[in-house]
């Protein structure tokens, strides 16, 4: 069994409070979670209207599919214009781990 983790760090464009935070971070999550069926939520700076982390897990038996997911899920959140994305942490964690 092979784990992957994505931590996104994401800059908002022109949001002013957290209501319209909720209303570009909720889409983001629900695409990333129906196109590729992995867990993901907002996990940090939610208090913050302009910031936002976003993370994302994923388990799979083969090696090439877990990072061809998370590969996919990187370049959907980078493709979103209305946010700009300062970092992507990944972890990958294998049967010896």
């Amino acid at each position: 069994m092979y784990v992957g983790t994505l931590s996104f760090d994401l800059l908002l464009g022109d949001v002013r409070s957290l209501k319209e935070k909720r209303s570009v971070v909720r889409p983001i999550v629900a695409e990333l979670h129906r196109k590729f069926a992995v867990s993901v939520a907002e996990t940090g700076d939610q208090d913050l209207h302009r910031r936002t982390e976003i993370g994302l897990a994923v388990v799979s038996g083969d090696w090439e599919h877990l990072t061809d997911v998370l590969d996919r899920c990187e370049r959907v959140v980078a493709g979103r214009p209305e946010v700009e994305l300062l970092s992507v942490r990944r972890r990958l964690y294998g049967p010896d781990d």
